[in-house]
């Protein structure tokens, strides 16, 4: 009977986990940028001591322990593009991020947004993190071009065509599950996480869009019927965790 209360307890906390992921990914369905998590669940086995496991049938019900969970991003699933308009807003459409440096020089990853010149000059989002490939635009700069090959151009006084300022290259993560989303559209890399450069189109790579923003890449509708399938699943949980203390309750009756 035990076994019953510690199912139905594992799998509320499963659905309680699914559903805070599913919030997650409604809560961010307008944020620029953002990768929904993928929901995933297994069945947990208990463990036997050795020599058991195999002699054990696989359908013997005493070695299941319920259903665990496994968050993924998507995050090689794009996101729609919006046309701004704005020169300093820039997208990726296709695989790929873009480097950056981070406040103690570590690699973070992104996928695109508003951008900013810094007061040393160096192109970088609107946060203020500087592109790795660390692009200086001239102070009298008075306009930006970065082309989807990510060449970087500008436009400066005294000149007929505009300068050359350097490329930003894209590159591919070999695993995405070894990422971590932070804030802002972020990502950090893992320990054993390998970076594959390209340049834009090509290798697998996307190409950068100018004016342009990717959306999340949040589906409302798919969200919204994966809720109510969890919601469903929790209270059956509830149910299981009931129906074992109302049989506990009859046990204890007869004992008496």
């Amino acid at each position: 009977m035990s076994d019953a209360f510690h199912v139905g307890a594992v799998g509320l906390q499963t659905q309680q986990q699914a559903l805070e992921a599913l919030a997650n990914n409604i809560a961010n369905v307008n944020t620029p940028g953002f990768k929904r998590s993928e929901i995933r669940y297994a069945d947990v086995v208990v463990r036997r001591a050795e020599g058991d496991a195999a002699s054990a049938p696989a359908s013997d019900p005493q070695t299941l322990a319920g259903v665990m969970l496994d968050s993924q991003f998507m995050l090689n699933e794009q996101g729609e593009l919006e046309r701004t308009g704005r020169s300093m807003d820039l997208a990726i459409q296709g695989a790929g991020f873009l480097e950056l440096m981070g406040p103690a020089g570590q690699t973070l990853l992104w996928r695109g947004g508003a951008l900013k010149i810094n007061d040393d000059g160096l192109l970088a989002t609107d946060k203020g993190l500087a592109f790795r490939a660390a692009i200086t635009v001239p102070h009298d700069a008075t306009a930006i071009e970065i082309g989807s090959d990510g060449i970087v151009r500008a436009t400066v006084p005294d000149t007929v065509e505009p300068v050359e300022l350097g490329q930003v290259q894209l590159v591919r993560v070999d695993n995405p599950a070894s990422v971590s989303r932070l804030d802002g559209g972020l990502y950090r890399m893992g320990d054993d996480t390998q970076l594959i450069e390209a340049q834009p189109g090509e290798d697998g790579a996307g190409l950068l869009v100018q004016g342009a923003i990717e959306r999340s890449n949040v589906a409302l509708t798919d969200e919204m019927v994966r809720l109510m399938m969890v919601q469903r699943a929790y209270a059956a949980n509830a149910q299981i965790v009931q129906a074992a203390d109302q049989l506990m309750g009859i046990a204890n009756g007869l004992r008496r």
